[in-house]
């Protein structure tokens, strides 16, 4: 394998039939072989010809500054963090940066239908035996973070979470296939898990063609706290303050929130915070104050762990705007209380509000949109009488974007900006939802006289009319009437 492949002129779009974002940008990307095989050796060579067809620089050898590492690992077998080129990418090969990691792991087809097959097999029994997932180089309690995420999940889920916890690395290809690969599945930090067949040019071009737009976005999580503090007698009358705090316990006897996952729960790894936060939220929510004229929201949780179904004063912070670079949301602190950054969908939350209308309650102006809730579930079903899908604009179930970026709080944005039930105020229905694909659901509901928030969202949760689902759709979905007149989930 040469250097440095060959560049060519063609962008992405006059590649592909599928739509693609606007916003894409050319990558410089390195490979590093550690374990190999045949296999192995045929999937990293026709990915990295796809990535130089496509315009980027593939090297062989990495050097100076570079996008993406691709390394490998073989399945099964846990890597030491010492040698994780998560951790030691930079140093190893004199590097100017620390590139994202994207790790390659093969597994036959004997392999991959056998691990799934046991997870099938242990994941429902009650009480769980720790016994059934004993795994080189897990913690002790491993087995409950991988119970927790294959039954939310399925079992690619705990595979997923396994490959991940052995190999190191949060973004895996996991390539399946004997001779040669057959398909892989791509692995990030909140479980997506899509299936891409790689049989021909086209299924390597999809490929590269995701990872592109992952790497092509950037954050919006520099948090900026504006204006003097909040006193703490208006912090303690504030109605959203109370709400949210009445909220957490109400969505958490339904189930709402899946199970925060702690890293240390898993893998034993010195420094973790180094490359990625020792937990991760399991979602996030937000109500608008028309007191203090801002959004109370959840604070990060990777920050420290926030347990949202038994929220404190601390677990929440107050957004007052956006920055005008949009890298962040403007925070207002609250005097004599722990001051924690909002959460990492802060953007999202607060920016989803700008092109929709404002309405008037009670001689003040306010967002059509109340509260809002983001968590990694599906919408299995809605009643379209009550409830309105907003959908993406169409290169994001193509092309899905990560959490807490711009790409993605532009895309919700876009979607609820569409939405004719918050386009029109009064318009019957005062729910409304989005789902990103490999990630998970955003609802927006609507003011209605003597609701607390959140309220209209858990009683369509209860009585039918919004089904929340552990599914999560990896990919392209729309939503079809049954005989009932409900709209169902439809992924064909």
């Amino acid at each position: 394998m040469s250097s440095t492949l060959e560049r060519t002129a063609a962008g992405p779009s006059s590649m592909t039939s599928k739509p693609t974002h606007a916003w894409l940008r050319q990558l410089r990307v390195g490979y590093v072989a550690d374990e190999t095989s045949a296999g192995m050796e045929m999937f990293a060579e026709r990915l990295l010809e796809q990535f130089a067809v496509l315009g980027h620089e593939a090297l062989a050898n990495p050097e100076g500054r570079i996008d993406v590492l691709f390394a490998t690992a073989r399945y099964g077998e846990p890597i030491s963090w010492r040698q994780s080129l998560f951790f030691t990418a930079r140093r190893r090969f004199g590097l100017e940066n620390d590139p994202e990691l994207f790790t390659l792991v093969d597994m036959t087809l004997e392999e991959y239908e056998s691990a799934i097959q046991h997870f099938e097999n242990v994941l429902d029994r009650e009480p769980p035996d720790p016994a059934d997932f004993e795994f080189p180089g897990l913690a002790p309690d491993s087995y409950r973070v991988l119970v927790e995420q294959g039954r939310r999940g399925g079992p690619i889920m705990a595979l997923e979470r396994l490959v991940q916890a052995h190999a190191k690395s949060i973004r895996i290809l996991l390539v399946v296939g004997d001779e040669k690969p057959l398909w892989v599945h791509y692995f990030d930090l909140v479980g997506a898990h899509p299936k891409i067949e790689v049989a021909d040019e086209a299924g390597y071009r999809d490929l590269v063609m995701r990872i592109v737009t992952v790497m092509s976005t950037e954050e919006v999580t520099q948090h900026e706290v504006v204006g003097e503090p909040l006193p703490n007698a208006d912090w303690a009358d504030s109605e959203g303050r109370k709400g949210m705090l009445e909220a957490g316990p109400a969505l958490g006897r339904r189930n709402f929130f899946t199970e925060m996952v702690r890293i240390s729960d898993l893998v034993q790894v010195p420094a973790v915070s180094q490359g990625v936060a020792n937990q991760y939220s399991e979602g996030c929510f937000a109500t608008w104050d028309t007191g203090l004229g801002a959004l109370i929201s959840t604070v990060t949780g990777s920050a420290r762990p926030v347990e949202k179904d038994d929220l404190k004063d601390q677990d929440l912070a107050v957004i007052v705007g956006v920055r005008d670079d949009g890298r962040g949301a403007l925070v207002r602190h609250v005097e004599d209380k722990q001051n924690d950054p909002p959460s990492s969908e802060a953007v999202e939350l607060m920016d989803m509000d700008s092109l929709l209308p404002r309405v008037e309650l009670d001689g003040i102006q306010v967002p059509v949109v109340r509260s809002k809730l983001h968590g990694h579930r599906g919408i299995g079903s809605y009643d379209p009488d009550l409830v309105e899908y907003a959908p993406l604009d169409p290169p994001y179930y193509h092309y899905p974007v990560s959490c807490a970026t711009k790409a993605q709080a532009e895309g919700i944005k876009g979607a609820f900006s569409r939405a004719e039930s918050l386009l029109n105020p009064d318009d019957p229905r005062q729910l409304a939802f989005t789902v990103l694909p490999g990630h998970g659901v955003i609802i927006a509901e609507k003011w209605v006289h003597g609701n607390v928030p959140f309220q209209l969202m858990w009683e369509a949760m209860d009585s039918g009319a919004l089904q929340v689902d552990n599914h999560v759709p990896q990919g392209v979905y729309r939503y079809g009437a049954n005989s009932r007149g409900v709209m169902v989930l439809d992924e064909s």
